[in-house]
């Protein structure tokens, strides 16, 4: 597998100021390009240096659209909810007048809530201008992982999104499917820490997407992928 661009900092704070200003460009170019923008982001703490730096960009907020790749069905208050982590560290400051649209629907179930959250998601530029995803040690990127039952439909759908139920998770989960992620222009994937690295490494040397599902977006060549991570010097 071959990699449009790898980039490696011993600098978490560059890092982060770096991907910031790259995407910023990306969103005011489709901004400039087409009247409106739309970012696809992850959660976890790994993004949270990013999503200030991000934040503090002079672009055009009020006409970029943000999105999940996946959020855990929990209440938006709830300490798991990506949304509300999103809402705090991403659509504050200069960012305060983006527009969030979330995956969390008021259905009991993630089955339930599909076609909802799916319709939200219509209102994005598609194809979508940024996407930006992370990666566990287990080689999941979105919520596609290797020991989730609905993985290979995750993989095959043109759907938008599917309900996710990994065995090694508590919580359910909604999902973009690989297509959803794959109809953008630019997908950057943002990691942090030499278990990253090695798992990278790992992801990189073999072509099994069932057992890591992050080589369907390192394989692929419809949609350029950008690394960008963040290594402390030995």
């Amino acid at each position: 597998m071959k990699l449009t661009v790898e980039k490696r900092f011993n600098d978490r704070a560059l890092l982060a100021e770096q991907l910031a200003a790259k995407v910023a460009g990306q969103l005011q170019e489709a901004i400039d390009a087409r009247g409106k923008a739309s970012l696809v982001v992850s959660g976890g703490r790994t993004p949270l240096a990013f999503f200030q730096a991000l934040s503090r960009q002079p672009i055009t907020w009020s006409k970029v659209l943000v999105t999940l790749a996946d959020e855990r069905w929990v209440d938006l208050d709830d300490s798991a909810s990506n949304a509300a982590l999103v809402r705090q560290h991403l659509i504050t400051g200069r960012a305060a007048s983006a527009r969030f649209v979330g995956l969390k629907t008021p259905h009991a179930t993630v089955e339930a809530g599909l076609a909802l959250a799916s319709d939200w998601l219509g209102a994005l530029p598609q194809p979508l201008d940024v996407v930006i995803l992370g990666m566990g040690n287990d080689g999941h990127t979105a919520s596609l992982f290797p020991d989730c039952p609905h993985l290979q439909e995750g993989l095959q759908t043109q759907a938008r999104l599917i309900a996710a139920h990994p065995a090694s998770q508590p919580l359910a989960r909604i999902s973009m499917s690989l297509s959803a992620l794959l109809n953008s222009r630019q997908i950057y994937l943002h990691l942090e820490g030499q278990d990253k690295a090695d798992t990278l490494a790992k992801a990189l040397a073999g072509g099994d997407v069932a057992a890591m599902p992050i080589r369907a977006i390192l394989g692929q060549k419809q949609t350029p992928v950008d690394v960008y991570l963040y290594q402390e010097e030995a």
